[in-house]
C-alpha cells in the first residue's frame, strides 16, 4: 500500500539492536532511479524518529552500490540503506528496491534480513520525525536537534579508494595514447555520475569516449543490464570496422560490468580469471600477493585453473555476494566473480563495475607500456588467447528462459532431480561420462552455515558441466537458467564460437531436462 516503503524501513530500524541504533551514523545512497528522491525524504524522517544520530546522504541521493560499501567502511558507519533495483528497468511502472548493508559494507546477512521480514508482518506504528525535507542538492550539514544530515560528495571517497587500489599513472599512460580509444557505456544509470570524474577528469580519457553517461530516472527507457542483449548500442560500436580497442558497460547501480575488445567479447567467467592471472603485476593492491580466489558455482571453472597454477586457496560458493564477504572478512579472498557480470575484490564488500573496468585498463596499460605509439598494440583478444594458451579455454554459455509458467518450471526441476537420482558415476550421456550429479550444497568455512538446493549440476569426467537453476517465482513467472561449460586444451579449437563448441552438450542438456516439454519454450530469452 501507500506506506510500503515506510513500513519496511520502520521494520529495519525496529529489528536492529536499539542500543546500537540510537545515536548511530548511517549512510543513504541509491542508483538515481524514479522515486528515489521522494523515498530519501521518507527514510530521513524515519531515521530521525528512530533515534539515528546522523545520516550521511549522497548528493541527490545518488551513489553507486560499491561506493556505498566503500563509504560505510571508510567512515566506520553502522550500516547503510541503498535504494536500488540493481540492473532492472526504472520508471513509474517499473521496478524499485531497497536493501540494507551492514557495518562491514556488505549486504545484510540472512539473520538480519529474516528479522526485518519478521517485523514487516507486525509493524503497526511509524516513528517518523516532524522535520522538513532536506535539500540534498548541496554538500553540507543540516541539524535538527539531536539529528544531523550530512550531504556528501558521491564520488570523492570512492575515487580516493580506487586511487589506492590502482596505479592511476599507469592507466593514464594508456588513455592518453593517440592510438588507443575506449568506449564506456553507463547505460544512463548511476555510473554516469562517476564516468566523467574518474575516466575523464582523473585519468585523461576524452569525453567523447563516454556514452549514455547522463543518469536518468528511467535509464533512458532502457534495461540497464550490461550484457550482449541489453547493451546493444555498445555492442554495435565494438563489433564494426575501426572499433575502439576497449569497450565496457556498467549496470543500474554500478556493481556489474561487461568487458569487450574490438570485435571481441570477454565472458565474465574469463574476465575474473584473467584479472586473477595478470593482476599482481599491474595492480598495486594485489602486489603483496593474492589471498585467495572464489567464484559462484555456476561460473565457469576458468578461475579454478588459475588458482591451481598459482597454488592459491580456492572457494566455490552459491550465487550471492554475501558468501564472498565472509571469506574476505576472514582474510582468505582477494578476487572473486560471478558469471552474471559481477566481478570484484576485497577493497569493498560488493561487486564493483568500475573496479573491473580499471583492472582491465591496468592490464592493457601494463602490456602496452613499452609499445611505441603507432606500434602493434596488445589487444583484449590477444590477452584472452594468451590466457587460453596457458590455462586452456572453458567454453561457457548461459541460456535464460524468462517468464516461464512456475508450475511447469518446477516440474522440470523435479524431473531433473529424478535424473540425478538415477545417474551414478560412470553414466554415459552422449560422448560424455558423468563424474557426479547433485544439488549443490555449501558449508561456509567461516561460520559453518549451510546453504542447500543451490543448483542442479552434472559434472563430467573431462570437467564439462551442465547446471540448472530456477529463480523468481513471482507475478512475472519463473526464470529457468541453464549453464553449459566445456573445457578445451587444444589451442587449434580456442577460436571456435562458443555456441558451436557447446552444441553437443546443449543438445544433451535440453533432451535430458525435457525443457521444451515442461516449459513450452523452444528458444531462450537471453543467451550470454
Amino acid at each position: 500500500g501507500d506506506n510500503y516503503l515506510a513500513n519496511w524501513v520502520q521494520s529495519l530500524f525496529s529489528s536492529l539492536p536499539q542500543e546500537d541504533l540510537k545515536g548511530s551514523a548511517m549512510l543513504l545512497g541509491g542508483d538515481g532511479r524514479y522515486f528515489n528522491k521522494e523515498a530519501a525524504q521518507i527514510i530521513l524522517k524515519l531515521a530521525a524518529g528512530n533515534g539515528v544520530g546522523k545520516m550521511c546522504v549522497a548528493k541527490d541521493a545518488v551513489m553507486c552500490t560499491p561506493a556505498c560499501s566503500a563509504v560505510i567502511r571508510a567512515r566506520s558507519l553502522y550500516g547503510g540503506l541503498i535504494m536500488s533495483a540493481s540492473h532492472n528497468p526504472g520508471g513509474p511502472t517499473e521496478d524499485w528496491g531497497i536493501k540494507f548493508n551492514f557495518s562491514n559494507g556488505e549486504p545484510a546477512p540472512e539473520n538480519i534480513t529474516d528479522n526485518i521480514f519478521g517485523y514487516t508482518q507486525t509493524v503497526s506504528e511509524l516513528y517518523m520525525a516532524d522535520i522538513p525535507d532536506v535539500d540534498l542538492s548541496t554538500v553540507g550539514t543540516t541539524k535538527f536537534g539531536d539529528f544531523e544530515v550530512e550531504v556528501i560528495d558521491s564520488v570523492d571517497e570512492y575515487r580516493q579508494l580506487l586511487s589506492e587500489v590502482f596505479d592511476f599513472e599507469l592507466i593514464k599512460s594508456l588513455l592518453s595514447r593517440s592510438d588507443f580509444k575506449m568506449c564506456f557505456d553507463a547505460m544512463h544509470a548511476v555510473t554516469g555520475a562517476y564516468a566523467k570524474p574518474i575516466f575523464v577528469d582523473t585519468l585523461g580519457a576524452d569525453p567523447s569516449e563516454l556514452m549514455n553517461d547522463t543518469p536518468m530516472e528511467d535509464f533512458g527507457g532502457g534495461h540497464p543490464d550490461p550484457n550482449l542483449t541489453y547493451a546493444k548500442e555498445l555492442v554495435e560500436i565494438m563489433f564494426k570496422d575501426g572499433a575502439p580497442q576497449f569497450g565496457a558497460a556498467s549496470d543500474g547501480d554500478g556493481d556489474r560490468n561487461m568487458i569487450l575488445g574490438s570485435n571481441f567479447f570477454i565472458t565474465p567467467s574469463d574476465s575474473v580469471a584473467i584479472i586473477a592471472a595478470q593482476g599482481e603485476a599491474c595492480i598495486p593492491f594485489l602486489s603483496t600477493g593474492i589471498k585467495g580466489l572464489a567464484r559462484s558455482m555456476p561460473t565457469s571453472a576458468a578461475l579454478d585453473r588459475v588458482a591451481a597454477a598459482k597454488g592459491l586457496e580456492f572457494f566455490e560458493t552459491p550465487t550471492g555476494w554475501k558468501f564472498f564477504g565472509n571469506l574476505m572478512d576472514a582474510g582468505k579472498l582477494s578476487i572473486c566473480g560471478e558469471e552474471s557480470f559481477g566481478t570484484g575484490g576485497d577493497h569493498v564488500r560488493e561487486k564493483d563495475g568500475i573496479w573491473a573496468v580499471l583492472a582491465w585498463l591496468s592490464i592493457l596499460a601494463y602490456k602496452n607500456k613499452d609499445v611505441p605509439v603507432g606500434g602493434k598494440l596488445v589487444t583484449v583478444s590477444d590477452i584472452a588467447y594468451e590466457h587460453w594458451a596457458e590455462y586452456g579455454r572453458n567454453f561457457f554459455s548461459r541460456y535464460d528462459y524468462e517468464g516461464c509458467e512456475s508450475e511447469g518450471a518446477g516440474a522440470m526441476m523435479d524431473h531433473i532431480r529424478q535424473v540425478i537420482a538415477s545417474s551414478p558415476e560412470g553414466t554415459k550421456m552422449g560422448d560424455y561420462t558423468l563424474a557426479f550429479a547433485d544439488d549443490f550444497e555449501y558449508t561456509d568455512p567461516i561460520d559453518g552455515s549451510v546453504a542447500s538446493k543451490q543448483g542442479l549440476r552434472f559434472v563430467f569426467t573431462d570437467g564439462s558441466r551442465i547446471i540448472f537453476r530456477l529463480s523468481g517465482t513471482g507475478s512475472a513467472g519463473a526464470t529457468v537458467r541453464m549453464y553449459i561449460e566445456q573445457y578445451e586444451d587444444d589451442k587449434a579449437k580456442h577460436g571456435m564460437d562458443a555456441q558451436d563448441a557447446l552444441a553437443p552438450l546443449i543438445k544433451i542438456a535440453l533432451e535430458m531436462s525435457k525443457l521444451e516439454e515442461f516449459t513450452g519454450r523452444k528458444e531462450p530469452t537471453v543467451i550470454t
